[in-house]
Formats: structure tokens, C-alpha cells, sequence
């Protein structure tokens, strides 16, 4: 009994601490109330965990260990088309690694956008994104966090999202009577979404956030091209893709790479020649993966 003791006081903590927190207190923006409501549900395909109809946004704090915090945290977005989140290999898996580096992450359950949940379906994913920097800046005592290391890390349409609200951070969709920054201090994006535009969009990301009534919107495809949207405040950006990827072309990484050099920007890519899409922190396909590198561009810059 006392070596068991032992053991458990061996334990790290922070295997312990991981907690999950709504997003909002009280009533939901942009929620239609349910007259059935809808079950959230979680499978397993492939090995991968995958959670289908999220309508109740929240965050799981995965905290470094204090004994070698660095301040530092990322929001993760998992990706999945809009239309659900892979939450072990694109979530859960990330923060625990970004952990034994001093880094605390909070893994973003945000809602898939459906017409039947929201008053306006696509603006849902971004709130609850722009929702997720803000609790956690204004929080950022309670973690431990400098509220000026905030990132956000998205892969394939979650990193669609996190590049929405890293160039759109000015455009709240949210309530803000702090006035609180709703810029991330810096993005990861691993092969992300990036463009709404015919020649480079994912068909069904782009159709499960914008279409409406089986049509597209000439603004609204110019608004979530984020490529577009780059500015000279645009968030230094860590960015990750696969030449051979065919779900998400490499174009979305290249074209936004481009524009964040052609406005200053500070921007690191990691391109492997192979490994598709979809591989989360592990290539297959090659020795070296890019979440060793992204984690010491994290600490040397922030």
C-alpha cells in the first residue's frame, strides 16, 4: 500500500488538471432554441477520435506543470470540415505535447456550423473561437499565462478557423465589454484551409460554413479567403503542409504564405514532400515532424 502511495504521488499533476469549461455563461449567442435537442457524440474511426454535433462550445485546459511553465499557451482548434472535430490527433494529442514543453493549451470544442442550430451559421465557429481568446486572456492569471503569449493553433479547417481569427480580429462577433484584444499573439497553422476561392477551397469546408440555400455569396467567399484579408498586424504565423496534399491543396499554405510576406509579416513554414493530408503531429512519411520546430520558434519568439 505504501509503495502505491508512492506512486501515485509521482504522478504529475497536471495529468489530474485537465478541466473542461463552458464557453459562455448562461445563453449561448447566435443559438436557435431546440425543440429536440441535438446529442454530441464522440466515435472512433481509425483510431482517431471524432465528435459529431457539438452545439455547446467549450474548452479543456491541458496546464503545464509549474516547474517548467513558460508563460506561453495555444488555443487548438481540431480540424474536420465544418462539419466535425478531430479531437485526439488534431487536439488532445497536440496539447499534451506542447505540456512537456512548459506550454498551456486549452483544446476548442467549437460548434459545427448547422442552419437548424444558428441564427447565422456562419459566424458560429468564429465566435466561439474570438469567445475561447477572450476568457482565456482575461483568465490568463488564473493559468499561470502571460495574457501577451496567447496563440492559436488550427489544422485543416480548424486551421481556417484560427487564420479567421487571426486576420479578422478586429471584426468582433462576440460581446466585448472589457474591450478585451481578441488577437492572437501568434498562429500554427497545420495544413490549414486558408482560401474560399474556386480554384483553391475545400468543397466541403467551404459549403458547410458559408453556402446558404445551395448558393454562395461573392462577400462571404472574400471574407474567409483570409489570404485576402493579411495585414501588416496579421499574427506571426508557424505554418505546416505536405506537397502531396489533395484534400487541401498547397496552394492555401503558399498563397498565404505570400501575403504574409508581402506585408511584413513574420512567417516560418515547415513542408514536407510527402504525407498527404490529415496526419496531425506525426508524418508518416518522414523522420523529422514539424512539431519540434514549431515548439522552439514558440519559445525563442515568444
Amino acid at each position: 500500500m505504501k509503495s502505491f502511495f508512492l506512486l501515485i504521488m509521482l504522478v504529475p499533476i497536471s495529468v489530474y488538471a485537465q478541466k473542461e469549461i463552458p464557453l459562455y455563461e448562461g445563453a449561448i449567442p447566435n443559438s436557435k432554441k431546440l425543440i429536440n435537442p441535438i446529442d454530441t457524440s464522440l466515435t472512433s474511426e481509425g483510431g482517431i477520435d471524432i465528435l459529431h454535433g457539438v452545439v455547446r462550445p467549450t474548452i479543456t485546459v491541458y496546464p503545464a506543470d509549474k516547474s517548467k511553465a513558460t508563460g506561453c499557451a495555444v488555443i487548438i482548434c481540431p480540424g474536420g470540415a465544418y462539419w466535425i472535430l478531430a479531437t485526439s490527433h488534431e487536439g488532445s494529442d497536440i496539447a499534451k505535447r506542447l505540456n512537456e514543453s512548459g506550454i498551456t493549451a486549452f483544446v476548442l470544442k467549437y460548434r459545427l456550423p448547422r442552419e437548424e442550430l444558428m441564427t447565422n451559421k456562419k459566424i458560429g465557429p468564429m465566435q466561439d473561437a474570438q469567445r475561447a481568446i477572450q476568457l482565456v486572456r482575461e483568465r490568463a492569471k488564473d493559468w499561470g499565462i502571460n495574457p501577451k503569449k496567447i496563440g492559436i493553433l488550427g489544422s485543416s479547417a480548424g486551421g481556417h478557423l484560427a487564420s479567421t481569427v487571426g486576420t479578422h480580429f478586429n471584426d468582433a462577433k462576440i460581446d466585448n465589454p472589457k474591450g478585451t484584444n481578441l488577437r492572437p499573439d501568434f498562429m500554427i497553422l497545420n495544413y490549414p484551409v486558408i482560401s474560399f476561392s474556386d480554384a483553391l477551397a475545400n468543397v466541403d469546408s467551404r459549403k458547410n460554413l458559408i453556402e446558404s440555400n445551395g448558393k454562395f455569396l461573392d462577400e462571404d467567399i472574400r471574407y474567409y479567403s483570409n489570404e485576402l484579408q493579411v495585414t501588416g498586424m496579421t499574427p506571426p504565423t508557424f505554418i505546416v503542409t505536405a506537397l502531396d496534399d489533395d484534400v487541401v491543396l498547397p496552394g492555401n499554405t503558399f498563397g498565404f504564405i505570400a501575403a504574409l510576406q508581402q506585408n511584413g509579416v513574420q512567417v516560418e513554414s515547415f513542408i514536407y514532400e510527402k504525407g498527404g493530408h490529415g496526419f496531425g503531429m506525426n508524418n508518416p512519411t518522414a523522420k523529422r515532424q514539424w512539431i519540434e520546430p514549431c515548439i522552439a520558434w514558440i519559445k525563442k519568439n515568444f
